[in-house]
């Protein structure tokens, strides 16, 4: 019972922000240099770099090494499944009740037949695993992203999305597993194994950005806010937006003689 009432409380405290924030909405606008906080926010860039060579490289490296494939699947899989539960959390407040039905049937059926989502079930039977949060929630019901922000230790982010993971975490089923001392251990020990996991996962993706990128914080960046953008219009970015990112000329059909000639 006092799981349920915590559960509710907290599901109260996620309507509040969410009001606040789509209050909010209406009168925020985003910068027209969307980094204006770009010197303080390399100097975070540096640090970050750092600490990744010295400590969470080489142990993702050992744990690549150590850990057989199918475990290393496994431990995916399973914080994948975790993650299901704020997104279908997302999908509601987002009004995408056929989507939260889908992530719903996933999270249902992995953390049953999948044993806690160690193994991906729905995948295999044409369930998708889709990515929402409460940035994204956010940016659906109008919020702009604000300035690009670059957190310790977590990486790339915005004003609008550093907000949305606060709220996400209420939303984490962990919140609601023993008092608060077990919970703090916890937290501390899957969220370890998750980084450590995450990291051993881009490993192989390193290469691609040494090699495309001239500036690896810019490039980082640029990545993070066009596909923050992609995620809240699910791929359908409105006409402005594409000509903002000088993108819709890519795509407008060509005139039929040009494809005759073609």
């Amino acid at each position: 019972m006092e799981i349920f009432a915590f559960f509710l409380n907290n599901c109260r405290i996620i309507l509040k922000l969410g009001l606040f924030f789509s209050i909010l909405a209406g009168c925020t606008t985003n910068p027209a240099n969307p980094d204006p906080l770009e010197k303080f926010n390399r100097h975070i860039f540096t640090f970050n770099e750092k600490v990744d060579k010295v400590i969470l490289k080489p142990v993702a490296q050992t744990y690549q090494a150590v850990v057989p494939k199918p475990v290393d699947e496994g431990v995916t899989n399973f914080f994948s499944n975790i993650n299901d539960v704020v997104v279908v959390t997302n999908d509601v407040f987002q009004f995408k009740f056929k989507q939260a039905a889908t992530d719903t049937t996933r999270l249902l059926l992995n953390s049953t037949l999948g044993i806690f989502g160690v193994f991906d079930i729905a995948s295999k039977v044409g369930l998708p695993k889709h990515e929402e949060d409460f940035g994204q929630t956010l940016g659906y019901w109008g919020l702009e992203s604000g300035p690009y922000l670059m957190l310790p230790f977590f990486g790339p982010s915005s004003l609008r999305d550093l907000a949305g993971r606060g709220v996400d975490i209420l939303a984490d089923p962990r919140v609601y597993y023993a008092d608060e001392a077990k919970l703090r251990n916890f937290f501390m020990t899957t969220d370890v194994v998750k980084i450590i996991d995450m990291r051993a996962d881009y490993l192989d993706m390193e290469q691609v950005l040494d090699t495309a990128a001239l500036d690896r914080y810019t490039y980082i960046r640029d990545a993070y806010l066009q596909r923050r953008k992609y995620l809240v219009y699910d791929g359908n970015l409105p006409k402005e937006i594409l000509e903002e990112e000088g993108l819709f000329d890519d795509i407008k059909p060509q005139p039929k003689d040009e494809m005759k000639e073609n």
